[in-house]
């Protein structure tokens, strides 16, 4: 999930605006984990995107307005590997489980300092807990396709279960991020969560 050939300078012609999007959010992220949040103001990513003030500020508007749009950029990427990892996952309740709790904890692992660091930065924005939602809605919807085929549960239940499950997995993506417990440790209490809800 390495956002690296995303900043990659292109040559032999002008971005879209879309793929300059996508350029700035890549160059911004490399800013937060070489320099920290602070440094990450819309002149200092100009510069860092060898692009002019008036580019950044046309996509993003603001400081905040970029920091929002990094928090989902982020938080979508994370969400894509999950599901490619799950597209590909046995149909079978245990194998079922089991690849969930791998590939969510590993996804959301993978990138959650950065999805924290940019978090803390948002602090107390009602734009970031508008997003958060959105973000939190999407990793639930996912749990429920998923797990509803082996539950009885009704769709409105089944969604109460999810939104726990995911808030379980966020906190031990978080741990692994702060060095408190391994993947592996992770993964295995992952599923033993996933499995004693559906039991």
């Amino acid at each position: 999930m390495s956002h690296e050939n995303d900043v990659s300078p292109l040559r032999g012609g002008r971005l879209s605006k879309a793929d300059r999007h996508s350029q700035l959010l890549g160059s911004a992220l490399e800013v937060i984990r070489k320099e920290g949040a602070d440094r990450l103001t819309l002149g200092h990513l100009a510069t860092r995107a060898g692009v002019s003030k008036p580019v950044v500020y046309d996509h993003f508007g603001t400081r905040s307005g970029l920091l929002i749009e990094l928090y989902r950029w982020i938080d979508t990427e994370r969400i894509e590997a999950f599901r490619q990892a799950m597209a590909a996952a046995p149909k079978d309740r245990n194998k079922t489980i089991a690849s969930l709790a791998d590939a969510y904890i590993r996804c959301a692992a993978d990138l959650t300092g950065e999805f924290h660091i940019v978090g803390a930065a948002l602090a107390g924005s009602p734009e970031k807990a508008a997003v958060y939602e959105e973000l939190l809605g999407q990793s639930v919807a996912m749990f429920v396709s998923v797990l509803r085929p082996f539950s009885e549960l009704s769709e409105e239940a089944a969604t109460r279960l999810c939104t726990g499950l995911v808030g379980a997995g966020e906190a031990l993506s978080s741990a692994i991020v702060r060095g408190k417990m391994t993947e592996a440790d992770a993964i295995a209490t992952f599923v033993n969560i996933i499995r004693g809800s559906l039991a």
